[in-house]
């Protein structure tokens, strides 16, 4: 682009070289810069030209194009002396230069006295050095029917935004009542997810009517090609995610086995953090921004580990065929250290009792994957069983891999 840009083909003998470094460095360093410099025309003919040259920038502030303006300023330089008027007086070149500007001649004549105290000339306006003159320039938005929305508008990108916080929250939340098993009798909390999946059932709405950018890079506002696009992509994975699981769970009277059917799909929210991580891209040239990502993803997955650690401690800590607990079980020895022993009740439900309550098992089981993922494991939460064991080693490689 920057080759093109200084009009290499119009270069001829007498076509200063530094002038012309110079043009292509205001290019590389995306500057607004002036010059003037010996071109030729196509049949060869000298001139002078005043070029300017202007970055345009779009809403994000990137330089996406460049404006060059050039005006013939050979009058005001001193005549030129090329093959076809070598030999010539100096008087008989500048005769030739204003027959040959005659427009700028016009422009030169004399101005009344009243014109020139209230009236600027446009030539000196325009060869001034100032960037003022120069036109503001902005993208247009392309043109959209009416129930259209454009996917970079300030709207959508606030909403885009609300959405990414929510998958967030979905994404701390779902791993947990799958795990904990969570029952959703809180009203608050119960509201709250509802308001969240009825967010996300808007979104699908709005993604029926939103551009998208096509394979050419082109913006597609047609609305056919809109639906046939989302429902191809993504529209499956989000109807799953709006369902609502919560309300289902907090009837009392549904069967066990169909509410862990229903948490268990709530574990597919977690594929829109895919769209997340696309949108998330655009940040990563900043250090910053990448500094602070890296520690949310490790956090998240710490989270998710917890999640899964307890899930293999709670179904490996009673066995369901003879009715007895583990001893040797991660969430026995953790009860009989905090002093909640499990119980078991002969006389009442038949079942063990007692131990941890939720909110101490999830900090224990954060704790245990923390210090695993970052290879320090002080002991005192360790893995016992088979299934403990070998769920360690595998977080310990995660770990691994993840300080590389």
């Amino acid at each position: 682009m920057h080759k093109s840009s200084t009009c290499n083909f119009m270069y001829g003998d007498l076509t200063d070289k530094k002038t012309i470094e110079k043009i292509r460095q205001n290019f590389d360093s995306y500057e607004s810069n002036f010059y003037e410099v010996l071109l030729y025309t196509k049949n060869r003919t000298p001139i002078w030209l005043y070029m300017q040259v202007a970055p345009i920038r779009n809403e994000n502030d990137k330089v996406v194009l460049f404006l060059c303006t050039f005006r013939d300023i050979t009058l005001f330089k001193q005549p030129i002396e090329d093959e076809s008027t070598r030999g010539w007086t100096k008087f008989a070149r500048l005769t030739r230069a204003l027959t040959n500007n005659r427009n700028l001649v016009q422009q030169l004549a004399p101005l009344s006295k009243t014109e020139v105290s209230h009236k600027p000339s446009r030539l000196a306006e325009a060869l001034q050095l100032g960037s003022d003159i120069l036109p503001q320039y902005k993208q247009e938005a392309p043109k959209t029917p009416p129930h259209i929305i454009l996917h970079y508008c300030t709207f959508k990108t606030t909403w885009d935004w609300i959405i990414l916080i929510l998958t967030f929250y979905t994404a701390i939340m779902v791993p947990y009542n799958v795990s904990f098993r969570a029952k959703q009798n809180n009203l608050a909390w119960l509201v709250l997810d509802s308001v969240v999946d009825v967010i996300f059932l808007i979104d699908i709405v709005l993604n029926f009517h939103t551009t998208f950018v096509g394979p050419a890079g082109e913006v597609i506002s047609d609305a056919k090609l809109i639906r046939m696009n989302y429902l191809k992509t993504w529209f499956v994975i989000d109807l799953l995610s709006c369902l609502p699981y919560d309300i289902i769970n907090a009837f009392e009277n549904v069967d066990e086995g169909l509410s862990s059917l229903f948490s268990s799909l709530k574990v597919i929210r977690l594929l829109r953090l895919g769209r997340v991580a696309r949108k998330l891209d655009h940040y990563l040239e900043y250090g910053a921004a990448v500094l602070v990502l890296l520690v949310c993803v490790f956090g998240l997955a710490a989270h998710w580990l917890a999640c899964i650690w307890y899930s293999i401690g709670d179904y490996e800590v009673i066995d369901e065929t003879t009715n007895t607990i583990k001893t040797d079980s991660w969430l026995y020895q953790l009860a009989l250290s905090i002093g909640t022993p499990y119980r078991y009740n002969a006389s009442g439900t038949g079942q063990w009792e007692g131990g941890p309550n939720k909110d101490t098992l999830y900090i224990s089981s954060l704790y245990f994957t923390m210090t695993s993922l970052t290879t320090i494991g002080f002991g005192n939460i360790a893995p016992t069983t088979d299934g403990e064991k070998i769920f360690s080693v595998a977080m310990m490689m995660v770990g691994c891999k993840y300080s590389q």
